[in-house]
Formats: structure tokens, C-alpha cells, sequence
């Protein structure tokens, strides 16, 4: 059994989609026995590397100028999306793929159309519902109110569609974690500040002001950033000066989720995350994929939501916390998680 997979990581689209694809690749070896081979472009601040330090293959497409003609989505892949797939289908004429995996705003049928003789099922992973894909699976993995029309018109009827947070790509790590999750207080006495792996606009500093503001003295203050964090190091200074514990690149996420009373941090694949674990957060929307996403988690009752970034302040956050250190937090509403289950697809 052999398992492509098509996804990038950059500074510019961050390194959502490479995560969730490694922990989908991770729970496919568990199932069966497969080879899985990714297939990434060398991009601006990539995380490629870390698919050969969690032992899969990589196959590196060449680094390419982006055209000043590409608009959207499209500027992710730095060239349009039928060259992207002609590249991708010369790899693939080499290789007997039985499933393909596609991670990427940027690409839709026509892409999809021009690789499809070379593998036997193609799988998509998708949230924008805004494009037609030529796919066998569609995972969607986010919760809106009408999740189960959103693709009607978009995919074949024939496709399989995974759809809502119980079909959510959690790490091993977060399964162990809630086997023995303690019963929180409602008291904040520990806080986890994380907005994904690149965090460009630097949410994470504007979220530091606010709880330098709160003077939080009596409060553990955990600060998580990735790798490709441009800020990283003014970061980790204004960190030391406050006694906040400064953390880069973490493996062990779901201890720190378990552990903190209360987080703060973007939408997108964590909070699922978070939800999983029973943890109350405060979100800001880092991307316009994410405010619907958000919006509708709030109605939920899954998160608070703030809003976009560009109209949240520190201030805001600040206030906010000020709210909820004067009442006992309460319990998010939760969520039943399966993973998924590749080998009824293939």
C-alpha cells in the first residue's frame, strides 16, 4: 500500500496543514501498512523537515517565484495549480499510489483531474467549501450548523464525506491525555498562549501585553511558539523579564493543554484540540477561513470568540481576562472523537 501526500507549509499559509497531515499519516500506519510519501514545495519558512524526523518519506518539489499574475490561495502554491499538478503527476508516474491526500486551499478538480488516472483514490481535506473537488473522501473537520449541505453541489455523489470535529485529526498524545484529564476548578491558575506554529501578525505579543497589563503574578503563564516564528526571540525576551515560561516547538501539547486552566490562542485545528481536552479558551481569528469557523464554535458554546485580529487589542484581551478572573470558568462543551477509518476507503 502506497500513500501520497500533497501539502506545503510556509510562512505565508503557516503550518496547519502539514501538522494535520502528519497526524493523519501517523494514524494510517496505524491501521495498516503503508508507505507514505509527502510531497511539499521548498517554500518561504518551511517545515518539510519534519516529515523525515517523523520517519516518512519526502519528495521536495523545486522552489519557484511567485508569479505576480497569481491571486488567492494560488500564491500559496508560488505557481498555478495545473503546473503544480503537472509536476506532482511526474512524480506519480514513477510510483503505484493507491491513495492520494490533498491539503491545500489552492487546489480543486482541475488540479485533482489531471493526476487522476495515476492513483487508484483520491482524498481530500478541506474547510473552505468554496470549490468543486474530483475526490472519493472529503474530511471537513470543522463544525458549522449546516456541515452536512456544505458540499453537496462540490464533490461527486459518490464521495465519502467525513464531516465535523468527531472525525477531528488528533495526535496520539491527546487520546493518552484524556484518559486521565484531571476535573478543573474553574479557577485560573494557569494559562497556555499558543497561536500556531508561524504566527506572523504576532498575536502572541499582543497577548503578553494584555496579561503584563493584568499583572498576573500569582498565575503560571505557559507561551508556546513554533520554530518559524519570526518574533521568536523578542518573544523569549519579553518572556525572561516577566517570569513567563517560554516554550518553542513543543511534543508535548496536550500535557500543556491538560494542565493549563485557560488558553488563548488562534482558530483553527486546535481548537478542536482544546475542546477535546475540556478546555475553555479565548480565541482570536488569525485568517478569514477561521471567523465562520469561530463564529459558529461560539454559538456552540465551544470557545469565547473575540474576533478577527486585525479589530482585537490587547486591551480587549486584557478586558476579557479581567471578566474571567472574577468568575469561575465553566466547562466548554466537549466532543466524541473516532479516527478515521482509512481502510474502509481503499
Amino acid at each position: 500500500m502506497k500513500v501520497a501526500i500533497r501539502v506545503d507549509s510556509s510562512l505565508l499559509m503557516g503550518t496547519g496543514h502539514l501538522m494535520r497531515c502528519l497526524t493523519l499519516a501517523k494514524q494510517i500506519k496505524s491501521q495498516i501498512q503503508a508507505h507514505i510519501v509527502f510531497i511539499s514545495r521548498d517554500l518561504e519558512k518551511n517545515l518539510n523537515y519534519l516529515v523525515e524526523k517523523q520517519g516518512f518519506t519526502l519528495y521536495v518539489l523545486p522552489k519557484k517565484t511567485s508569479h505576480k499574475q497569481l491571486t488567492g490561495y494560488e500564491q500559496w502554491l508560488t505557481v498555478k495549480q495545473q503546473e503544480d499538478a503537472k509536476e506532482v503527476k511526474d512524480f506519480l508516474q514513477k510510483q503505484q499510489v493507491d491513495l492520494l491526500i490533498i491539503d491545500s486551499y489552492a487546489i480543486d478538480y482541475k488540479w485533482e483531474n489531471i493526476v487522476r488516472p495515476l492513483v487508484k483514490k483520491i482524498m481530500v481535506i478541506d474547510d473552505l467549501a468554496n470549490r468543486k473537488h474530483d475526490c472519493d473522501v472529503l474530511l471537513d473537520q470543522n463544525y458549522y450548523a449546516d456541515m452536512k449541505l456544505r458540499y453537496q453541489s462540490l464533490v461527486p455523489k459518490y464521495c465519502n464525506q467525513l464531516l465535523g470535529p468527531e472525525y477531528a485529526l488528533l495526535r496520539e498524545e491527546f487520546y493518552i491525555a484524556k484518559k486521565t484529564l484531571r476535573k478543573r476548578s474553574g479557577i485560573i491558575k494557569n494559562i497556555l498562549v499558543f497561536f500556531g506554529g508561524s504566527d506572523p501578525s504576532n498575536e502572541t505579543g499582543k497577548t503578553l501585553e494584555a496579561l503584563i497589563q493584568l499583572k498576573t503574578t500569582d498565575i503560571a503563564i505557559n507561551v508556546v511558539v513554533g520554530a518559524s516564528n519570526p518574533h521568536k526571540d523578542s518573544l523569549k525576551l519579553i518572556c525572561d523579564i516577566n517570569n513567563f515560561n517560554y516554550l518553542c516547538q513543543v511534543s508535548n501539547m496536550a500535557q500543556l493543554m491538560a494542565e493549563a486552566d485557560l488558553a488563548i490562542g488562534a482558530g483553527g485545528t486546535t481548537t478542536w484540540e482544546r475542546c477535546f481536552l475540556e478546555l475553555p479558551s479565548i480565541v482570536v481569528a488569525i485568517a478569514k477561513n477561521q471567523v465562520r469557523l469561530c463564529e459558529e464554535a461560539a454559538k456552540a458554546g465551544v470557545i469565547t470568540f473575540l474576533g478577527v485580529k486585525e479589530c482585537v487589542t490587547a486591551k480587549i484581551i486584557a478586558n476579557e481576562l479581567a471578566k474571567l478572573q472574577n468568575k469561575l470558568l465553566e466547562k466548554p462543551k466537549t466532543l466524541n472523537n473516532k479516527k478515521i477509518p482509512i481502510k474502509n476507503f481503499l
